[in-house]
């Protein structure tokens, strides 16, 4: 059998996203043709993994984070010898296969995250960087590496023209994290045509600047060239690596290469014939011979990384057995065998204990309950760590090289401490949260959304939760957002009333299996609400019977955070025909059963006033077209929050008198 050359097995990635894309009559060929080259060599040489076993823990991490190349990870993953046959290649695009239009980490073996709007994927591999670099100064003890891998990522023009690359790559630099590599596929072109009309940044003064190593003016065609590189980059101990590879898009298409048309669509049948005899590839579509697989796969040395890891694990737990007992728990993503007990005991007492203090610092005492019970929490702030109140007594910053690392200072950079959340609950081992103010949630949507689409169970945490912020004025204070988050599929978002609420509200977003939670907290006091033992219970289902009427209920009063205790003094003027109903999450109510919803929101009682210091038009759908929702129909204004409360009608006496008038 001929051994392939480097070009040759390269040319097998072009021709198969050449071929799928044409297939499927869409998609992106110009990036994979144009990195081809950068990838057999990265993976053939260098990338530590098992197609086997793709969840192997000490795994490199590879990113594509420019993931509309989608089919450059899927050939790669076909050729290596992952679980991604032909046919799959062949239906790219198509309704039902693993291979979509952008990578889904949920959707094909071997993707380590989702990719698609684009800088998030480098936003990622930062998090899946800090996550190795956190748990190698945890467990690696001398004569023990048994943390220790890579993270690798594919960046395009378009990555790094967006913001949270700037805020993502300043985090790395000053972390020092010395397992990330990146390589930047200049090729000067994006979708309106040649970058220099809107791209001059100088990148490698830029990454310098952040306190990167970086490595200019590698020809990205060149599989010496690229090879050098790497061995360079390997050699760095001390921070990120940043390789700049120029590449021409669409490498091989006589017509296209080098041009926006190599983007965003298929080649065409005659195009396609030409890149064939330009590149000397002589076989069909979907056409890849032995010799070339063989190029691409070795097995026996794949299974041996692992076989090798799995025998130094062994030896690591012979010498450390607690620490190796604690790592395999935590990259089983196990929650310590005593949190369900001990969790439950913290809620109990504060229900006894009844305190009176803002939903935000009730939250800080969730985290110092909870924190010391899980050692894989690990969480920060954008800048507003005194505000938010994340930090708790045991807070150790990622920044340095201490053991019990476990907070994380953002600076002001919600987009990227985002994502970076996610890197940090993907590369497993750690439960991440992060937090701002709720207002600020809008800047960190996206990822938030890409947390619930790949059902990573990170904590965001947002404070300031209404016009209850008070003076800052309707800048800061939130209307809509509360909505927005509601409306992301498979985003728990819960909004407490009081300590014991808080407290549940971090309980559940603990021992949530898959997706994220938004917990959304008060700056001001709110006051302890009395519950039995079962009504305690009853918070995790997300809505609940917090006071009940005399007999059956004639009126129906549901409200979230700050406006549950509005509602309770309001149904003690109106009598004993009135349910209270606290609501901390909808979503989570929504997901009980249909006999639970009815038990606490009888169809029958018509008479619903929804009330929640946001967006008013939410709540129609619990309260219906005969009911009253008292709520924000615009933004706020500046002044102390118990002035705003009257003026936008969150008070005693229009809540009865919505009552009322509903008849």
């Amino acid at each position: 059998m001929t051994t392939p050359s480097r070009r040759e097995l390269a040319n097998a990635v072009r021709f198969l996203s050449i071929d799928a894309v044409q297939q499927a009559n869409s998609g992106h060929p110009g990036a994979p043709m144009g990195m081809a080259d950068i990838a057999q060599v990265l993976w053939t040489d260098y990338l530590k993994h098992n197609p086997a076993n793709p969840d192997w823990f000490n795994r490199d991490r590879f990113v594509l984070s420019n993931g509309h190349g989608s089919m450059l990870l899927y050939s790669l993953l076909h050729l290596t010898g992952y679980d991604l046959p032909i046919e799959e290649l062949k239906n790219f695009r198509q309704l039902g296969s693993r291979t979509p239009g952008h990578p889904e980490n949920f959707v094909t073996h071997g993707i380590e995250t989702t990719t698609g709007p684009l800088g998030q994927g480098l936003a990622n591999a930062v998090g899946l960087a800090l996550a190795e670099k956190v748990l190698a100064n945890r467990f690696n003890v001398e004569g023990h590496a048994i943390v220790d891998h890579r993270t690798w990522v594919f960046l395009g023009d378009g990555c790094l023209m967006e913001g949270i690359s700037h805020e993502a790559a300043s985090l790395a630099g000053t972390w020092g994290l010395n397992k990330l590599v990146a390589f930047w596929d200049d090729n000067h072109i994006s979708i309106d045509g040649d970058v220099q009309g809107w791209f001059t940044d100088d990148t490698p003064a830029r990454f310098e600047a952040y306190g990167w190593q970086v490595i200019r003016g590698v020809d990205g065609h060149d599989a010496d060239a690229i090879k050098a590189a790497i061995e360079a980059a390997l050699q760095v101990s001390d921070k990120p690596v940043l390789i700049c590879c120029r590449t021409t898009i669409g490498f091989g298409s006589p017509g296209k290469a080098g041009k926006e048309s190599a983007h965003g669509a298929p080649l065409g049948p005659d195009e396609i014939v030409k890149t064939r005899e330009a590149l000397n590839w002589t076989y069909g579509p979907f056409e890849i011979p032995e010799s070339i697989y063989a190029g691409w796969r070795n097995p026996q040395a794949q299974a041996q990384a692992e076989a090798d890891w799995n025998a130094a694990l062994q030896a690591y737990a012979a010498a450390q057995p607690q620490q190796a007992e604690e790592l395999q728990r935590r990259i089983r993503g196990e929650l310590p065998a005593s949190f369900a007990a001990d969790s439950a005991a913290y809620i109990a007492k504060l229900q006894a204990e009844g305190p009176v203090v803002a939903s935000r610092k009730a939250s800080q005492m969730a985290i110092e309950a909870f924190a010391p019970l899980l050692p894989e929490l690990i969480g920060g702030s954008a800048d507003l760590a005194h505000s938010n109140l994340t930090l708790w007594k045991g807070s150790r910053s990622v920044n340095g090289t201490d053991r019990d690392a476990n907070y994380v200072y953002y600076g002001v950079r919600e987009f990227a401490m985002t994502a970076i959340s996610n890197g940090l609950r993907l590369h497993g081992g750690f439960i991440p949260y992060d937090a701002t103010f709720l207002v600020f949630s809008d800047y960190a949507r996206n990822a938030v959304r890409m947390s619930a689409l790949m059902g990573t169970k990170a904590i965001h945490v947002y404070t300031h939760d209404s016009i209850g912020l008070g003076e800052d004025g309707p800048t800061h204070q939130p209307i809509e957002h509360l909505a927005a988050l509601r409306y992301i599929p498979n985003n728990d978002v819960w909004r407490p009333c009081d300590a014991v609420e808080s407290a549940v509200a971090w309980q559940q977003a603990i021992v949530r299996e898959e997706g994220p939670s938004c917990l959304v907290f008060s700056r001001q006091n709110l006051p302890h609400q009395a519950r039995s033992d079962a009504q305690v219970r009853d918070i995790a289902r997300g809505g609940y019977v917090l006071k009940d009427s005399v007999g059956t209920p004639e009126l129906i009063l549901i409200a979230t955070g700050s406006e549950v205790g509005l509602a309770m003094q309001a149904a003690e003027q109106l009598g004993d025909g009135v349910r209270v109903v606290s609501m901390p999450s909808t979503d989570v109510f929504d997901r009980q059963s249909a006999e639970y919803r009815e038990s606490v929101l009888p169809r029958a009682v018509r008479k619903r006033v929804a009330i929640e210091a946001a967006t008013a038009e939410f709540w129609r759908q619990y309260v219906g077209l005969d009911g009253a929702v008292i709520g924000m129909h615009g933004y706020g204004a500046s002044a102390p929050a118990d002035q705003l409360f009257e003026r936008f009608g969150f008070t005693t006496d229009k809540v009865v008198e919505a009552a009322r008038q509903l008849g």
